[in-house]
């Protein structure tokens, strides 16, 4: 059997004593396609050589090598190869309420939730070398934790003074539909149904799923799958054994999990699952 190619395959860092960020690293992504998936938590990403296409939510642009692309969580994105050109990037996970208390404690949203950011990408130089820093210092098995440490915290304070915050109400305010997403991320490991929602949040079928949409930028079943997927990379990061890991998320079987897993993530389980 042919040893997979260390150039296409994705790396993750992640280290138990730093538990709110791990980081990905794809030297050659022209192979790793992502469908439009969200996240939990804050990304932040280089683009290092190439070219790609870039969505988050209702903007679609073309990136190339020295941008930083930002997703703040939920907001449903992709990037993408373009006509199989080359390009490398390598990502960030923050965790919602690591970042949130370094914001309160910079002075910013004080007693508020985490302060979303305007900007979805960045052509700033201090930032773009910035993050390349981090992730060397990051994946240094040398390095001491404590420097690993100061360092998140000194780059992510220097992003709260450079980027812009966004309006503090991004998305359509309606408590129903918020409720909504709520009670998919809290039953998403079970086989709910489009009535059951509907009659715990008191709407109908057709108003649900257009409004949803319009709020999450996808139906609730896309959405429903997402959260499987991101209780799937909970467990993995734990340790949890893939066809275990599957079953308890909500999916048939480990080959099920496996197609939805690299459909939206562009890695298998087993790649998330591995780190160095």
């Amino acid at each position: 059997m042919a040893k997979p190619d260390p150039a296409t395959t994705p790396r993750f860092w992640r280290d138990p004593q730093l538990p709110f960020v791990e980081a990905r690293d794809v030297l050659d992504g022209r192979q790793l396609c992502y469908a439009q998936h969200s996240h939990e938590v804050f990304s932040i990403g280089a683009i290092t050589r190439g070219r790609s296409t870039y969505l988050n939510e209702k903007a679609r642009e073309r990136i190339a090598a020295g941008t930083v692309v930002l997703m703040n969580p939920g907001e449903v994105h992709a990037c993408n190869p373009i006509d199989g050109q080359p390009w490398s990037y390598r990502m960030f996970y923050v965790d919602v309420a690591w970042l949130t208390e370094l914001q309160h404690q910079l002075g910013f949203s004080r007693n508020q939730p985490l302060r979303a950011f305007a900007d979805i990408l960045s052509h700033d130089p201090t930032l773009y070398r910035g993050l390349n820093r981090l992730y060397r210092l990051l994946i240094d098995e040398q390095a001491d934790p404590l420097q690993k440490h100061c360092a998140l915290l000194e780059f992510f304070g220097e992003l709260q003074q450079r980027l812009n915050p966004a309006p503090v109400e991004r998305r359509e305010d309606n408590p129903r539909i918020r409720l909504a997403a709520e009670l998919i991320r809290e039953r998403c490991t079970e086989a709910l149904k489009l009535e059951e929602i509907c009659a715990a949040v008191g709407l109908s079928p057709s108003y649900l799923n257009r409004s949803f949409r319009r709020c999450y930028g996808m139906t609730p079943h896309a959405y429903l799958i997402n959260s499987r997927v991101q209780f799937a990379q909970a467990r993995l990061r734990r340790g949890g054994q893939i066809a275990e890991v599957a079953l308890a998320a909500g999916f048939a079987d480990q080959a099920h999990l496996q197609r939805t897993f690299k459909q939206l993530l562009a890695a298998t389980p087993g790649q998330y699952r591995h780190t160095g």
